[in-house]
């Protein structure tokens, strides 16, 4: 059974109902936003009610408010207007129909279509002392009474206002590719013989939460001692609408005392979770965008279709896995004079795409 959701104004005229808060970006094409939002013309006073979808990104505390800074930037908006009704309009959706009938004779039916080339829901996480809204990419649906759709000179009071956050999401492609393979030879000063590393995943998708095998071969053909493994996995963010800032964070950081002498090899399989729950701490983290306080996930890997405009992103997130060899010579001296040898894997994270509810709950 779903749930809907509602908003009502302070004043109570109008109240905004919504079937769902997640809608999925299919690459292709996005779900398109449907909704209805109840009016109570008695206390209108003659304006009329709209409704807009918006695109933003919050770049700043809400406290730079204060102190005239504009800390939020519109990238896309849609305005329809629902009271009077203007013009004709799309046919309802099997939602809708059910909302109108709860609504009776005070119910309008809205929908929104969302540009496929605008970017997903994400936000970087705030530091513990940090308070307000965290920066990011958000949705909000929001209804107003008001005498004209978007008039700069006319203020709108709160108690006409309604308004629900809703999140653009992505789910993991029904075909996952097979995974990713790296290898890599070194030789070191005053020896001809190599270190050959291989590294490999068995697939290039892996959920939120699941356990990733990376396989590991070593092939020590020198004198030299492997005396660990370290695998790692990183997140890059490319934020790209208020500046070009591309910063990479380590999300995962183990280490595996697995010694590998010299004229050997090894061959293992190592399981690494990265989580978001073990990253708690570090600001500026990409997380997938949250509804409330409600739990999510590290930011999802962003998917581009062929042609997408880069730039209309906003955020741009990607994984990769990095698993490095120290190599020494032994001795007392050896970690002095110990190398890396080290390869990359590129990762892709994401969330599974759940079964359709196709019944309505109103709650």
């Amino acid at each position: 059974m779903a749930k809907i959701y509602k908003k009502t104004s302070g004043n109570g005229s109008i109240a905004l109902y919504l079937g769902k808060r997640d809608f999925v970006d299919h690459v292709e094409s996005v779900d398109i936003v449907d909704g209805v939002i109840k009016v109570d013309p008695a206390e209108l006073e003659g304006r009329k009610v709209w409704v807009y979808l918006a695109c933003s990104f919050r770049y700043g505390s809400d406290d730079l408010d204060l102190i005239g800074m504009n800390y939020r930037k519109d990238i896309w908006i849609k305005r329809q207007q629902i009271y009077p009704v203007d013009g004709t309009k799309p046919a309802n959706t099997p939602m809708q129909e059910a909302l109108l009938k709860k609504c009776e004779d005070q119910g309008h039916a809205f929908t929104f279509n969302i540009d496929n080339n605008l970017p997903c829901s994400v936000g970087l996480q705030p530091a513990p002392e940090d308070v307000g809204k965290a920066c990011g990419v958000d949705y909000e649906v929001k209804a107003y009474i008001a005498n004209e759709a978007d008039d700069p000179d006319e203020k709108i009071n709160k108690k006409d206002t309604c308004r629900l956050i809703i999140r653009k999401i992505q789910f993991a492609p029904g075909t996952i590719p097979a995974g990713p393979q790296a290898d890599i030879s070194k030789n070191f000063m005053m020896s001809d013989k190599l270190v050959h590393l291989e590294a490999s995943i068995e697939k290039e998708l892996y959920f939120h939460g699941d356990q990733i095998p990376v396989k590991v071969k070593i092939n020590n053909e020198t004198t030299k001692v492997v005396k660990k493994i370290k695998i790692t996995v990183d997140q890059t963010t490319e934020v790209l609408l208020y500046q070009t800032d591309k910063y990479t964070k380590t999300v995962l950081n183990e280490e595996f005392a697995e010694e590998v002498k010299g004229e050997s090899t090894m061959e293992k399989t190592f399981m690494v979770v990265p989580l978001l729950s073990n990253n708690k701490e570090k600001r500026g983290l990409a997380v997938d965008g949250r509804l409330k306080d409600e739990d999510t996930n590290l930011a999802s890997t962003t998917l581009m279709r062929p042609g997408m405009d880069k730039g209309m992103q906003g955020i741009l997130v990607s994984y990769k896995i990095k698993v490095n060899l120290l190599v020494s010579s032994g001795g007392l001296l050896g970690g002095l004079t110990a190398s890396d040898v080290g390869v990359e894997l590129p990762l892709v994270l994401m969330s599974p795409k759940p079964a359709d509810v196709m019944d309505i709950k109103f709650e």
